[in-house]
């Protein structure tokens, strides 16, 4: 694997990782100080944690955001699109920035991403995780797991994404980040965001992603996290339900910590960004 700078002169801001396969991963590289790597929601890509990273930039941290391989700025790959290929990838660019004591934040999709991780390359270069609006331990509905969504709800996205994925993507961001609620205060520029951000993934890419997200279970991984935890998620979370998700993977990470954002959506690192980027630099600073 390689690392090549987009531009000489910033080089330290904007990179390209390339993997075995050839896929070029994107990244940003803000700060200076303990790093703090984010792993993004599907069908985004690293900006849509741009608040928190010059947030905790500005209070002495080194953060660090990558595109999911197919979406954003990344390379669009025909195969890889499955969740042990993603933390690969991340181990990936954790091992060419030779990162140490890092602070996994997972988002959505991207909380499987950093649970994978854990449960592939252990935690020898991790001191934390923070698993947000995550997607573990399982979303989808089994017999182990009565409280997942059924398979006919992903079948469903799937079909509208493959239908009309821009007017998917547009309608999408409305449970997103609950818009869709009486008195919701979301700015059509935060929407509008996340029809720019997921009009980059690539088709392919973005359609098999949601096996991804919702049949990969994490269990085990979970069973695996030997480093402080926080869990944070909303109990209006109309995309990733808090019943099947923070509050099993809390009863599985030992001693993890839950915080509740009560009425918060899916896309609360938006809407709450204020509260989560709080809780995220007094739990790294512990």
């Amino acid at each position: 694997m390689s690392i090549i700078p987009t531009d000489d002169s910033r080089a330290k801001t904007t990179s390209t990782i390339t993997m075995e396969d050839g896929t070029q991963i994107y990244f940003k590289d803000w700060g200076e100080g303990q790093p703090v790597i984010f792993s993004h929601g599907w069908p985004l890509n690293a900006d849509a944690w741009e608040n928190q990273m010059i947030f905790l930039a500005q209070n002495g941290y080194r953060t660090i955001a990558h595109d999911r391989r197919g979406h954003g700025r990344s390379s669009q790959p025909s195969g890889g699109n499955e969740m042990n290929t993603y933390a690969d990838d991340l181990a990936a660019l954790i091992e060419a920035l030779d990162l140490q004591d890092a602070v996994m934040v997972g988002h959505s999709t991207g909380g499987g991403e950093v649970t994978r991780y854990i449960g592939r390359h252990g935690t020898s270069r991790v001191a934390k995780a923070v698993l947000v609006s995550a997607v573990p331990p399982l979303m989808l509905k089994t017999e182990d797991n009565p409280d997942g969504l059924p398979i006919e709800v992903f079948d469903e996205l799937r079909a509208s994404l493959a239908a009309d994925p821009s007017q998917f993507y547009r309608d999408f961001a409305d449970p997103f980040f609950g818009a869709n609620r009486a008195g919701a205060d979301v700015s059509q520029g935060a929407r509008d965001a996340f029809w720019f951000q997921s009009e980059q993934a690539g088709l392919k890419n973005s359609y098999e992603c949601i096996k991804a997200f919702s049949e990969t279970d994490l269990t085990e991984n979970l069973k695996k996290f030997d480093l402080p935890t926080l869990i944070v998620h909303g109990d209006d979370d109309q995309i990733v339900p808090i019943v099947a998700s923070a509050y099993r993977s809390s009863e599985i990470v030992e001693n993890a910590t839950l915080k509740v954002y009560e009425g918060a959506p899916h896309g609360l690192a938006v809407t709450h960004k204020d509260r989560l980027n709080a809780d995220l630099l007094t739990f790294i600073g512990e």
